[in-house]
């Protein structure tokens, strides 16, 4: 099954939230996926990291977001777990594994569990460089927004909320994948 496979089978054709998904979706595939293509070196799997990439955030529709058209019951943190459900259900495990390792630059069970977040207590953080390559690009795109890419300066800012550590691991990505 494609990435466009499951897509049509979660998202109506014409449906608005579709529209932002995909063009979310496709600007981090396409910025991930010229990333890769700068680091041979790193050996990364680009056809993992396209579809990936445009299956990260399927579980959009489940959560509470009325600005992207959300109408789900979840909180829109829990995107990524239930995404991931989803595409363990579609046999690709480790599709999953990005879905739910990718909100801010990763959740560690701790943290979860400190901020009391709705989400099971786990670690949530992106592990192979393929995720982390995932997880980077996605952070220059927003749902609002979807085709005007963020300044590095940008990302940092919009992380900072989250504490030095999560702008500090964007640091060590901009090292990995862009220098």
């Amino acid at each position: 099954m494609t990435p466009t496979d499951i897509i049509n089978k979660y998202y109506p054709k014409n449906d608005d939230l579709r529209k932002i998904l995909v063009s979310h979706s496709f600007a981090v595939a396409e910025k991930a996926l010229s990333l890769a293509e700068i680091h041979p070196e790193m050996k990364l799997d680009k056809k993992f990291i396209y579809e990936a990439a445009i299956l990260h955030d399927i579980g959009i529709f489940k959560t509470i977001a009325p600005d992207i058209y959300c109408f789900g019951e979840f909180p829109y943190i829990c995107h990524g777990y239930l995404g991931s459900d989803m595409l363990k259900a579609e046999n690709l495990p480790f599709h999953a594994l990005v879905c739910e390792r990718h909100t801010g630059t990763g959740l560690s069970k701790e943290y979860i569990i400190a901020d009391n977040l709705p989400l099971p207590q786990r670690d949530m953080m992106p592990v192979s460089l393929e995720e982390q390559l995932i997880c980077f690009a996605d952070k220059f795109f927003s749902k609002t927004h979807p085709d005007e890419e963020k300044t590095i300066d940008r990302v940092r800012k919009s992380l900072a909320k989250y504490g030095a550590d999560s702008v500090n691991k964007f640091d060590k990505w901009c090292e990995m994948f862009i220098a």
